[in-house]
Formats: structure tokens, sequence, C-alpha cells
């Protein structure tokens, strides 16, 4: 039927005047955010029905194969044996980043019997429009993004092939991008007669790569020229593949900063959750360099491979000995944590109560650090790239390890079945390596990030543009669709939906089913990471634009967002504690504001963060593990030795000021300072800067227009 008015229904089942205008926000009557869930409709079938049509009175058509629920509180129809079509949208459930989920059915049409199958998640904004194409965006999007979107395709090509669904890789208008991530409108049987191979991939991707940007096309024309040609392994052109889209994105600067704290809660007697970096315990004990103050939130960044902070200074000496803070009876140097706060965000949620819950998530944070730390040094002895299933397989290990540290404490203090303290993990790690970019230059940061959880605290990778859940929760709801028993929307129905299948220290590490992502950040965003004390109701979806888009903007700093959304946690959902992680990830590059210093002030700037960075190199070579082994060895020694069942503080406070205003990065003045000699023809001042800091004016020259660069000065 065509419908004359278009209504949404609130979600609130004890809403008294459910019905609202459709496009509203929240319900004129009792306040509930309404809910604007668009699905895809599949089947030829569901092409025909025009836009206007009612089905079922309930979806409304909003465009060709685009419907609206308009009564989302309400479950959708499910046939009690699912149909065979559906299975394989549950076995992928895993991959519900890039793939849609199967949400319902609707049958008893007029035309036909058939039932067509809805799909939520699909590429669809929250005004009901379709996502464009990778060929609609292809042009305009940037080297990196070129190389990513079909890095993406390729990790998807196994899995789907294993189901005889790789043709769904092949259809180019089932292929759609929001921002950098590749997701598919719906998926398809590959015919029974058809065999595809790499070689078809590589004809689908031809047409694109002879598009490509510049500073990629010949790396991509010649892997997609061996997939044609020959008969290549999957794994030889996934290092190729990796290989480019690290060049290219290590081409861009990076700069990071990480706000984190955890809160009871005002409904709570203790709290379990732990978190890293956390505001009031991790940063007080960074000391200014003439030890009279302390640091901000932690700020640290790669500008064109030279590395840049304003919170990272050589710490002082007394006695030939680093000053030391001190944690639950055991000493670190202040600067141990240094590296770590670079790269490394952790959020743990405990169980097991008092002298349980809070005890596995500390013991979980700092058993992770210390694993993360041996990786980091590991991977920065490398003199090749290291594979990104290789740190993944490392990432597991760890956690494997974390796993059985807390478990050892259960079994040596004989809990039992409920009595085993555990706790869930949602860890993220930024790691650096060292590769020459598209261009020949030589970087010290890929821009790769690897994520990895357990249980059902949560990350979020959100922009300006959008909202991007990037995890699965460990719960039961969960588990039957996997499993492929029932549909995400009724296994929701059960009174056990949110009981977690898994979480660190109940069982061996064997038991454990780990996923650990990688991801490249190549976009300025902002990942957060979050328990369900924030997470619980859909609270980030539905807050995400108040309190990330001003981060983004410059208007508001990463710890007072911390701060807001542990505030908003607390009045939403108010009955259990909340930890939030925020890391706010810059790639653009940051304004340059035109500026005239005298010049000798300028280079004496230069000399002392030159002389500041060597000494701080020289002081982490001091730090660094010797082994892996050797750091694991301390890790199982810190298990019995750490005293983590002292409670934690009732209710911490976030210090109203934990960071003075950030300065503009100094290599950026430097390039101003640059431009501004090349500019005017100062031969004579590029000489004089050549000669005291010959590698910093290379740097800048880099940086330069092809034609600028050659009034240069060569290298000594």
């Amino acid at each position: 039927m065509i419908s004359t008015q278009l209504i949404i229904y609130c979600i609130n089942p004890r809403c008294n005047s459910p019905i609202n205008p459709m496009g509203d926000n929240v319900c004129a009557s009792c306040q509930t955010p309404l809910v604007h869930r668009y699905l895809w409709a599949t089947g030829s079938l569901s092409a025909y029905i025009p836009p206007g049509t009612k089905v079922a009175d309930r979806y409304e058509v909003i465009k060709q194969q685009i419907w609206l629920d308009t009564q989302p509180g309400l479950p959708p129809d499910v046939p009690e044996e699912l149909p065979t079509e559906v299975i394989p949208y549950l076995q992928l459930y895993q991959e519900r980043l890039h793939l849609p989920q199967a949400y319902g059915f609707v049958s008893n049409l007029e035309q036909d019997t058939t039932d067509i199958l809805l799909l939520e998640n699909a590429p669809i904004d929250k005004t009901g429009n379709i996502y464009p194409t990778i060929v609609e965006a292809w042009e305009e999007a940037t080297a990196v993004r070129q190389v990513y979107w079909l890095w993406q395709i390729l990790q998807l090509w196994t899995p789907l092939a294993e189901l005889g669904l790789s043709h769904s890789l092949l259809v180019i208008d089932n292929l759609r991008v929001e921002g950098w991530c590749v997701r598919l409108l719906e998926l398809y049987q590959t015919p029974d007669d058809k065999k595809l191979s790499l070689q078809n991939l590589g004809e689908c991707w031809q047409f694109w790569v002879a598009s490509a940007k510049a500073s990629v096309a010949k790396g991509l024309q010649n892997i997609v020229q061996e997939m044609c040609e020959t008969k290549i392994e999957l794994e030889a052109i996934n290092i190729q593949l990796n290989n480019l889209l690290l060049a290219a994105a290590a081409e861009l600067p990076l700069v990071l900063k990480v706000a984190g704290s955890t809160d009871i809660g005002p409904m709570m007697a203790q709290n379990e959750d732990a978190c890293y970096p956390n505001s009031l315990t991790d940063l007080d004990t960074k000391l200014h360099p003439q030890g009279d103050g302390v640091f901000g939130h932690g700020e640290w960044g790669m500008e064109h491979g030279e590395e840049v902070t304003n919170a990272q200074s050589p710490m002082p000496q007394a006695a030939g000995r680093l000053p030391l803070s001190t944690h639950k009876g055991m000493e670190f140097p202040a600067a141990f944590d240094e590296p770590l706060l670079r790269h490394l965000s952790i959020v743990c949620d405990g169980i097991g109560g008092h002298e349980g819950g809070e005890v596995a998530s500390q013991l979980a944070v700092q058993s992770v650090k210390l694993q993360i730390r041996a990786l980091l040094t590991e991977v920065t002895e490398q003199t090749a790239l290291v594979p990104p299933a290789l740190l993944q397989e490392q990432l597991e290990a760890s956690l494997r390890v974390v796993n059985n540290v807390i478990c050892a404490r259960n079994n040596e203090q004989k809990r039992q079945g409920k009595e085993r303290m555990a706790t869930t993990i949602v860890m993220a790690l930024q790691v650096p390596q060292r590769v020459q970019t598209s261009t020949g230059w030589q970087s010290n940061n890929t821009h790769e990030l690897y994520l990895a959880n357990v249980g059902d605290s949560r990350a979020y990778w959100i922009t300006r543009n959008y909202c991007q859940l990037l995890t699965v929760d460990d719960d039961v709801a969960t588990r039957e669709v996997r499993l492929a028993k029932s549909l995400y929307r009724k296994a929701l129905l059960r009174p056990d939906a949110s009981a977690l299948t898994q979480a660190l220290g109940t069982r061996n590490s064997e038991s454990l089913r780990l996923k650990v992502q990688r991801f490249i950040l190549e976009e300025d965003g902002i990942l957060l990471l979050c328990s369900d004390g924030l997470s619980d109701n859909n609270w980030v979806e539905q807050s995400w634009q108040d309190y990330a888009i001003p981060v983004l903007a410059g208007q508001m700093t990463v710890e007072d967002a911390v701060r807001n959304w542990i505030n908003l946690a607390n009045e939403k959902n108010g009955r259990d504690n909340t930890s939030v992680v925020l890391t706010y990830c810059r790639v653009s590059p940051e304004y340059l504001v035109p500026v005239t210093p005298a010049l000798p002030e300028e280079i004496i700037e230069a000399e002392i963060q030159e002389e500041e960075l060597e000494e701080l190199e020289e002081l982490e070579e001091l730090e660094k593990p010797t082994s892996f082994t050797e750091s694991s060895q301390a890790l199982l020694d810190l298990d019995l030795d750490l005293d983590l069942s002292e409670e934690p503080p009732l209710k911490p406070e976030i210090p109203p000021t934990l960071i003075t205003k950030p300065k503009r990065d100094k290599p950026l003045v430097m390039l101003g300072v640059g431009l501004a000699l090349l500019v005017g023809g100062t031969s004579l001042g590029l000489f004089a800067w050549w000669q005291i800091n010959p590698q910093g004016l290379q740097q800048m020259c880099r940086q330069f227009p092809q034609k600028v660069q050659s009034v240069c000065p060569t290298e000594k």
C-alpha cells in the first residue's frame, strides 16, 4: 500500500504516545531517542517495490531496496527453520565491520510468496542514502586510501571464498566505501560452474589502478599484472600490497594525543575497571625536565619521519639512577611508561566482585604493559618490516600469557567456578616501524594500529562524518549468531543474551578464541576504548557528535572529552563502573601560520631540540629490555609479587588541567623559517643553517616542491 503519513514508533515499551513524525530525533512523549534503522532489501522482487510503499504495515520503502523499519522496538519476523541463504551472513558475523547482518524476513506480499531477506548494518547512512561505490569515490581518494581499499578486499577474499561467496567481491555496485572502510551491500553465491581465482580479482582491479594516484600507480599496476598473468599465491600478493600500503601511509604525519580515566560510578561500592593510561596514576609522575612541574596528558607524533612531542624530554638522574615512581609497592623508573604512552591504550572491566574483579583488571593492565614493552623492543630491532600476521600472532600470544597469569592467581587462591576472578579487555597498539616511503625518504612510523578485545569492552573509530564500532562482543547473543543458530535480533531476546562467553582468567588460554585486527591511521579521527558502563544502551552511537566533533575541531581537549563521556555514562547508565581512553589521531598537516622570528633564535631553538631528542634516544636505549624472553619471565615473576589487593580510591577525579596549552610543533616552525628563507632568497641564512644543523635543513627541504628543493644545500 502507499503510505500517506510518514511516522516512526518510539522503542520505549512504556511510552504512552509512541507515534512520532519520521525524522524527529527524540520521542515527543517520553524523550527516548528515536531509532531510524535503515535496511537493505535483497532479491530481485524487492527492486520492483516503488518508494512510498509501506510493506507488512511496518517497513517504509524510502528508495529502491532501502527500507526503514518504522517499528524498530518490535522483533522482525524470523522463520523457525533458517533458510540456507541466510547462513553465510551468520557464519561471517565476525566480519560485521565490512559485511551486513541478517535482520529478518518479509513474506506474504501480494506480488509473490517468496520471502525477502532484510539486512541491517548495510552501507547506508543515517539519512537513508547509500554510500558510494569504490569506482565513484576512487579518483577523489588519497593514494594511501586507494591501496587501503584494495588491501581490505584482499583480506576478505579468503573467508568469502571458503563459503563460496568470492563473487561478492567482483560485483562493482556491491562494493561500497564509508570513508576508509570497504563495505558490502550483500553476499552473492558464486555460480557452481565458475571457479574464481585471484586472476579474476586482478582483472576487476586493473580498471581502477589505471587511474591510481601517481605515487602508488606503478606499484599497483605491477601487482595487478602479476595477479592477471601468473598463478601467484595469495601470500605473495599480501606481502607486496602491504609493503606498498605502509610506504604510502608513512608519507603522512602522525600526531597522537592520549587521555584516559576510570570512574567508580554513582551507585557502585568499588571500581572493578582499570585503564591505561589513567590520568590520575600514569601521568602525574612525569616530571618537567627541570623537575618543577607536571607533564600533561601526553602528545606524541611523527612529522615526516621526525619525532615531535610536547611531553617527552630527558629525565633527570640522581646518583646515577633514574627517578623512581611507585605502583602497588613496586618501583619503576619515572620514564618506564614513556615508550608505551606513545603507542598503547587499554580498558579492562573486572569480573569477580570485591578482591576479585579489581585485582584481575589491574593485573591484566600491568601484565599487558610488560608484554608490549618487550614486543615493541623486538620490533624496533628489526631491519625489515614485520608482517601483519606475525604481529597479530605475537599479540595473541601476549594475551594468552596474561590470561594464564590471572588463571595462576585463581589457582593459587583456590578459586572455583563463579568465584574465579577474570576481566574483559580491549587494547589498541600503534606499532611504529621504519620504512622507506613512496617518495624515497626514511620514515619512523608505518601508521599501523592493532586492536584486540576479549569480552564486551569496545573500541570505536570516530571522525567528523561517522562513528564505527570496530569490535564484536563475546556474549551469548553473538555466539548464537556465529554458530548459525539464530539471527541477532532474535538472540537479543534471550534472558542471558548479554552474558559473557569468554574473558581473561576464567580458564586455560588454549580455550580462548582471539581476533586481532590491523588498521591503518590515514585520516583524522578519535579512537575510543570504553567499558560497558558507557557503551550500554548505545550511548556512544547516540552521543558521539556532541563529544567527539569538538575535539576534532580543536574546541575541546581530549581530557575534557574523557571527563564528559564519563559524566554522560554516570547520568544515563549509572549502574556500573566506567572507563574511557581516547586517542586523537591527526594525520593532516597542521595549519602553518607565517612567522618572522629572528633567525639566530630559531637556529638556537632547533639545536636545543635536536640535543634533547638525542639525549632521549640514549635514555630509551638504556631502558630497553634485553630480550623478549627476559621480559616475559619478568611478567611471570611479577604475577606473584604484585600486591593488587589494595582497594583503589573510591572516586578519582581528573585534575582540571593536566596539560598546558599545546605548543605548535617545532618542526613546523622550522618549516616556516625554511620557506621564508627560500622565498626571500637568503642564501647566507641557508648556508648558516646548513652549517649548524644540516640534518634538520635536509628534513625540511624534502617537504618543499621539487623546483624549490634544487636551491637547498646538499648534504655534507
